[in-house]
């Protein structure tokens, strides 16, 4: 690899702000970089007493509707019917 090329990888916590949720893990935005978001700005004491750069983000796997099971069903067989009431029945090679 070439030296000093690529951005310093180290441990960084993501927190959901609206799940109350963080996690430990490691990325590029545990340093400073020339180009691009750079180390964030605040910290957070986590639970190893270590004190480590925070990322607050949007949305997560804690307060994502598909993972936390709050997704919706759609109705898919009343718009089938609706696109058949519009462009007809079809079965024709799409011939009117």
């Amino acid at each position: 690899m070439k030296q000093s090329i690529h951005p310093t990888y180290g441990p960084v916590v993501f927190r959901d702000s609206s799940a109350g949720f963080a996690f430990l893990t490691r990325s590029t935005l545990a340093g400073e970089t020339l180009s691009g978001p750079g180390r964030p700005r605040t910290t957070i004491e986590w639970e190893d007493g270590n004190t480590y750069p925070v990322v607050d983000v949007d949305i997560s796997s804690e307060s994502h509707p598909f993972w936390t099971g709050a997704s919706r069903v759609v109705d898919t067989a009343g718009r089938v019917e609706k696109f058949r009431r519009r462009y007809g029945s079809g079965g024709n090679g799409g011939a009117r």
